[in-house]
């Protein structure tokens, strides 16, 4: 069974119906995984089992939604990977203690789902038509869940025509968009001076809400300029800003752009090219 249905599997066996009765702590507890809090140096949380009980330590946030999510983060090894012992979740991801980002990555679905389950999340994002930062901030709250974990989560359900971005002083470090998003549109790697996110991040002008831009502020593609996009963005962690974007309907339908990406093609075929 795939990490996301073992979630919701649960939280549905269990006969939850409301976010707010979503008890991380109680429905690691009824799946024999104790939970205690400590100040850990390097990761957020490890995971330590014996037979059919474990224990779950992890380290005190001031974000109750980044505790809950490393409890859901641990549950999801207790239920996939038992038998194994984890340091997960440092500050970097990258950087994670484990030896295998394939079991961590499924551990991070088990969360996303247990806390935010499709049956449950789907419909509130409905409710909000197209949610911005506020939007995104009154679904953590209901979900109790944090603003990154929840954007990722709104990315996930692949019902809106969104791209979340994270991009730093260097430039983009990483893009999460819908699975219907055509792979062809490729983000800059640093910020445009026109996007409220070079605004915000160089000028501290905030934007919080969505605002319409024109797309080649965002993507490379030369036809960028055809489309527009509507952007939010809001501070992340240790100098990062998160971006919000969400495409026009037409640009859903554009073709295949031979002219961004790895792979160039010619009259010979095609061939990858360095980035």
């Amino acid at each position: 069974m795939s990490p996301e249905k073992l979630a919701e599997t649960r939280i549905q066996e269990l006969g939850i119906t409301r976010p707010e009765d979503i008890d991380v702590e109680l429905i690691a507890i009824d799946a024999g995984m104790h939970i205690e809090y400590e100040d850990l140096e390097g990761c957020e949380a490890m995971l330590l089992g014996v037979g059919n009980h474990a224990i779950a330590t992890i380290r005190p946030s001031s974000s109750r939604g980044r505790e809950r999510y490393s409890i859901g983060h641990e549950m999801g090894h207790w239920e996939m990977h038992r038998g194994r012992s984890f340091k997960c979740r440092v500050d970097d991801p990258e950087q994670n203690f484990a030896s295998d980002q394939v079991l961590e990555k499924q551990a991070d679905a088990f969360a996303a789902h247990l806390l935010m389950p499709n049956f449950l999340f789907g419909p509130a994002v409905s409710a909000l038509v197209n949610p911005g930062l506020t939007g995104l901030e009154k679904l953590a709250g209901a979900f109790d869940t944090s603003v990154l974990a929840t954007a990722m989560r709104l990315a996930d359900i692949d019902t809106l025509p969104v791209i979340l971005a994270c991009y730093n002083a260097s430039g983009l470090r990483w893009s999460k968009p819908a699975a219907h998003i055509p792979r062809r549109w490729f983000l800059h790697k640093q910020l445009d001076d026109d996007s409220f996110a070079f605004d915000f991040f160089k000028l501290g002008k905030h934007h919080p809400n969505l605002g319409k831009q024109p797309a080649e502020a965002w993507f490379e593609n030369l036809d960028a300029d055809k489309y527009e996009v509507h952007e939010c963005c809001w501070p992340g962690r240790k100098g990062e800003l998160m971006v919000l974007l969400y495409l026009e309907s037409k640009m859903l339908l554009a073709g295949f752009d031979p002219n961004v990406g790895t792979r160039k093609f010619t009259a010979n075929g095609s061939y990858l090219t360095r980035r």
